[in-house]
């Protein structure tokens, strides 16, 4: 397109065609409110100059944009490209269309997309947030009056919608299964501690402990930084080099769990004859792994559609009466070879 195209406005077509500029924008918007020759003669100088409505704008005058936002927390992670594609699905069957962003993690760049959101006026936003306790971000940008959802998360309150899965539940369920195995040296693999998820898992491993009679201080916790692969390397390495070495690892991601994985690989160590392996989110690769993973199972695109599903009703046009829930999913545990039974 030329420089003249795409400085050519909705004036200098009314100009070319000799008519008003409401006239021409009856043409673009409600064309069968103009006579046919009038009509004809607008498109003739459409067509000559042009002329390329911005149908962001039109939007915008209009208060009702056709781009939802969603801002995950890390799009390396499979987890939240699988959230991003229930997002997706149900906003494309409603006519949007989304702007998936990425934290990283980073309050910072939270903030910093959460303020284009406002300026871009967006239908909507999904958030997970960065940190779960430090509202500031979300505080801010409820002034601008956009609605927004919380995904892998709990609403603190009625402010908001929410869908987020039991992970104390999940924790729970990975820690019985590695204790209904036998284990009794257990080592939990964990990411950043200001996640909620990660202390949700963490919360749940320790009850599993409590309903089996085991000590709490028997969890040897392995913290990370990231809830990436290298991450889970570096703990793989770390569980190595323990005086005594635990017989079986809870991971709080399949990532880490597939980072723990490699470096046990790399040492000679079996999986599971040594050392057994639980992760959590069970994206694709945890199935295709060396050794499959057995990881505890969240549904993240039904997650992903739910939540664009409440963005949509909250923002109905028709203003149809939108009352704030916060869903709770349940997760599933897929035990594979990673962690057999030993006993």
């Amino acid at each position: 397109m030329t420089d003249r195209a795409r400085a050519v406005g909705i004036k200098d077509v009314a100009r070319e065609a000799g008519v008003s500029v409401g006239t021409v924008s009856n043409v673009i918007n409600r064309p069968d409110s103009v006579p046919e020759a009038t009509r004809a003669r607008v498109q003739r100088a459409i067509t000559r100059l042009g002329y390329v409505r911005s149908e962001s704008a039109r939007q915008l005058r209009a208060g009702r944009s056709r781009i939802m936002a969603l801002l995950v927390l890390d799009m390396a992670n499979p987890f939240f490209v699988d959230v991003a594609r229930g997002a997706e699905r149900a906003a494309r069957a409603a006519g949007l269309g989304v702007m998936v962003c990425n934290s990283a993690e980073s309050p910072q760049e939270e903030a910093a997309y959460l303020s284009l959101f406002a300026e871009q006026r967006v239908r909507g936003v999904l958030v997970t947030p960065a940190d779960a306790g430090a509202s500031g971000n979300l505080a801010a940008f409820r002034r601008h009056r956009i609605p927004f959802v919380l995904v892998d998360r709990v609403s603190a309150g009625a402010a908001e919608c929410s869908v987020s899965v039991d992970d104390v539940a999940g924790g729970r369920m990975a820690l019985a299964h590695l204790l209904t195995a036998g284990h009794r040296r257990i080592a939990y693999v964990s990411g950043p501690a200001h996640l909620q998820q990660v202390r949700d898992r963490r919360t749940g491993a320790v009850a599993a402990l409590a309903d089996a009679g085991v000590p709490a201080e028997t969890l040897r916790e392995l913290p990370t930084e990231r809830l990436d692969v290298a991450s889970g390397r570096d703990a793989g390495h770390r569980l190595l080099g323990l005086p005594e070495r635990p017989t079986a690892v809870f991971c709080a991601n399949d990532l880490l769990a597939l980072g723990v994985l490699q470096a046990l690989y790399a040492a000679g160590v079996s999986v599971p004859g040594e050392i057994s392996i639980v992760g959590y989110d069970d994206i694709e690769f945890a199935a295709a792994a060396a050794v499959p993973l057995t990881s505890v199972r969240q549904p993240a695109a039904t997650m992903g559609a739910m939540a664009a599903g409440m963005l949509l009703e909250e923002t109905d046009p028709q203003g149809r009466e939108h009352r704030h829930r916060q869903v709770v999913l349940q997760p599933e545990l897929v035990v594979r070879d990673s962690s057999l039974v030993r006993r």
